[in-house]
């Protein structure tokens, strides 16, 4: 039996509401990616509430950087903005596992061979959206299809596109800056 979907976290809520204005009307095709990304971790074990918690964190400023730093190299920065929020919330002592998290979310190879590492879920999940379904790391077609109907694409797809193209023509000798191995 397949747990129900997240449809709400209030910290992600929370995070958007502060900074609504620095996402402009890439606001919804990104908080649509954070909460099929949320959904896809949540599907490959059950999560305490604290890794929910951490996940939700991270989930929101894996990417953001790209628009809270003004950078599509945003790795470092996107890390660097989610341990300050982490500081601000007393919640130093989840620094390690939220940056994990981030930092290797485009990381080609595995993270760890623990499949239930959360760093290697998140980075699973993420490669599972924005590989719109293809790369399933053995979660069921339909539980994909389920949830990014809960959650439509909304041009998030056609905005990395566009990005990346951005990028190529500023710095054609790093197309993509994010990625790891």
């Amino acid at each position: 039996m397949t747990p129900d979907l997240i449809q709400r976290h209030p910290r992600i809520d929370a995070l958007f509401d502060l900074h609504s204005e620095r996402f402009g009307k890439d606001q919804t095709p990104y908080r649509n990616h954070i909460y099929r990304v949320l959904n896809l971790v949540a599907s490959q074990r059950p999560l305490s509430e604290e890794e929910l918690d951490q996940v939700a964190i991270a989930g929101f400023f894996h990417d953001a950087g790209i628009w809270l730093a003004g950078t599509f190299d945003y790795l470092d920065p996107s890390a660097r903005l989610a341990c300050h929020y982490l500081e601000e919330q007393h919640l130093e002592s989840w620094q390690p596992t939220v940056k994990a998290m981030i930092l290797n979310h485009h990381k080609v190879t595995r993270f760890s061979r623990d499949n239930l590492n959360l760093a290697e879920m998140f980075r699973r999940a993420d490669w599972i959206d924005v590989s719109l379904g293809l790369l399933r790391f053995g979660l069921p077609a339909a539980r994909i299809r389920r949830i990014r109907a809960a959650f439509p694409n909304a041009g998030f797809h056609a905005l990395l596109l566009k990005l990346g193209g951005q990028q190529l023509l500023s710095q054609p000798w790093r197309p993509l800056p994010m990625l790891r191995r």
